[in-house]
């Protein structure tokens, strides 16, 4: 199947509500015990349903990463159950690191979604590690990688609510403020607490 399209407002309704009834609460029980306030799903191409849907876990292991724990979670389903990632569609609540970019290709999707940008991450959450891995690896800046290449599409998801034309526009602009003051809370939560976890880049 085709990359889907990034400016489908009833996929980007969709993704907002998952981001909002799915990944906030799980993050928020995460960060509860120490984890980081990334997380991830995957939702089907065909009626953008959600398949799965998971959280950061390096309390755990310091891999597990929001995207990394979800295609491990998903890896974990029943292969008769599990679609083929071709037919899916993945969400991340941030734009992947080097590794968690990597991992979505390795496992065969052909496009990713992000709500938050790596200049949002950089500037707003105080985990630069990302972007500095990015930079001392491979010489790029936040968001420096193509967007578009050989093996998948990214986009953000503000960016394509902002390109709708739309008489909800509004209230999905709304919606986003809503998800970002949720992040803005779990990242206190996490700054204030992540000097008692052996997180190795906390």
């Amino acid at each position: 199947m085709t990359p889907p399209n990034f400016n489908d407002e009833i996929l980007l309704t969709k993704m907002l509500n998952v981001l909002e009834n799915d990944i906030v609460p799980m993050t928020q029980k995460g960060v509860e015990l120490g984890n980081k306030i990334f997380g991830a799903a995957v939702l089907r191409k065909s009626d953008y349903s959600l398949v799965l849907a998971e959280t950061n876990n390096e309390m755990e292991n310091p891999l597990w990463h929001g995207e990394v724990h979800l295609l491990k979670r998903f890896y974990e389903m029943d292969a008769n159950k599990r679609p083929p990632t071709s037919e899916l569609i993945f969400l991340t609540t941030h734009e992947p690191c080097t590794m968690c970019m990597s991992a979505i290709t390795w496992a065969g999707f052909d496009n990713y979604f992000y709500f938050f940008s790596h200049v949002d991450s950089k500037d707003a959450f105080a985990i630069p590690h990302d972007l500095k891995i990015m930079k001392e690896l491979y010489g790029l800046d936040a968001g420096g990688y193509n967007h578009e290449n050989a093996f998948f599409t990214a986009k953000g998801i503000v960016e394509g609510i902002n390109s709708l034309n739309s008489d909800k526009k509004a209230d999905l602009l709304t919606q986003v403020d809503r998800i970002a003051k949720s992040y803005d809370e779990m990242s206190a939560t996490y700054q204030n607490s992540k000097s008692e976890n052996d997180i190795p880049l906390s």
